[in-house]
């Protein structure tokens, strides 16, 4: 799912193509992905594009009469510029946006299409569509330990919350994570003041960094290649990759759609964190170290070559 990082990236490459443009022409191939009825999309058609904002991960065009255009991607949607008039792609893509500059494409490489568009009109409409999650590059330190403390929840829950922080994801969470030390199953109220501290500075740090490169790697382009797994990302996506800072192997939980990626040295003390389904299956057998991870696999060596 496109976090912050990549969101901003969407908003600075469309800023120069869309914005003071008007839009020519909505072509939706796909019923699922309008939300609303009203307004209709006609009223947007041959209107000029004031602004673009974002709203967590989701990206808001702004017309004249408080009209707005959101767009939420979802785990799998993406923009594509493309040339004035291009088609829509059979299989992947949900809609087209035209103006004299060139064609928006709307794509969702999944089975199931999650990507959604709401027309809204007024302040009030746009406002109820926003989750109300803290804005973690503007905030000081008390607002982000306020919505911390709010839910005891684990860190890696309470900074994927959209409605306690704003655009932080599965990837970015990770990587926030690891830059802190800290690990995602620890929860909120337990954290000393220090350690709220640094996961502040973290959080701070690691989107910048990334919101920088990605800026720097694109330059005046379109982002054609977003994605979670990026290289240079510290421990998410790199499950058994040693861990830049210690070189530890990175260990990872995977749960419902989503999954923490870790580093046991850095950031648990060395300790094996078990998922619910394994933890069960195994009960007293479960690895609490790396060093019984690597025995029971040992273990298990000779008896595959007998096989």
């Amino acid at each position: 799912m496109p976090e912050l990082p990549d969101v901003l990236l969407y908003l600075t490459a469309l800023e120069p193509r869309i914005v003071g443009q008007r839009l020519q022409r909505i072509r939706l191939a796909s019923p699922f992905l309008l939300r609303t009825v009203e307004p209709p999309l006609d009223a947007f058609v041959d209107r000029q594009v004031l602004g673009l904002r974002r709203m967590g991960k989701r990206i808001v065009w702004t017309f004249e009469g408080e009209r707005f255009l959101v767009f939420h991607l979802m785990i799998a949607g993406r923009f594509r510029w493309r040339a004035p008039g291009t088609g829509v792609p059979r299989k992947l893509g949900l809609g087209a946006f035209d103006f004299a500059l060139g064609t928006l494409l709307l794509t969702e490489a999944a089975s199931k299409k999650r990507a959604s568009l709401h027309a809204v009109h007024g302040e009030a409409a746009l406002r109820a569509l926003d989750p109300g999650g803290l804005d973690v590059m503007t905030s000081g330190l008390a607002g982000f330990q306020a919505a911390l403390a709010r839910e005891n929840h684990t860190l890696k829950r309470a900074l994927t919350d959209p409605r306690l922080f704003s655009g932080i994801g599965n990837a970015y969470s990770d990587e926030i994570l690891h830059a802190a030390r800290l690990s995602p199953f620890r929860l909120t109220r337990q954290l000393a003041g220090d350690e709220a501290a640094r996961l502040f500075a973290a959080t701070q740090g690691v989107l910048a960094s990334w919101i920088a490169r990605l800026r720097e790697e694109i330059g005046t382009g379109f982002p054609e290649r977003v994605t979670a797994f990026r290289p240079g990302m510290a421990v998410h996506g790199r499950y058994g990759q040693p861990c830049p800072r210690c070189g530890t192997p990175v260990q990872r939980i995977v749960y419902a759609e989503n999954e923490a990626n870790y580093c046991p040295t850095c950031q648990t003390e060395g300790r094996l964190l078990a998922d619910r389904g394994l933890s069960r299956l195994l009960k007293d057998d479960w690895p609490r170290t790396l060093e019984e991870l690597e025995e029971r696999r040992q273990a298990l060596r000779p008896c595959r070559a007998v096989g």
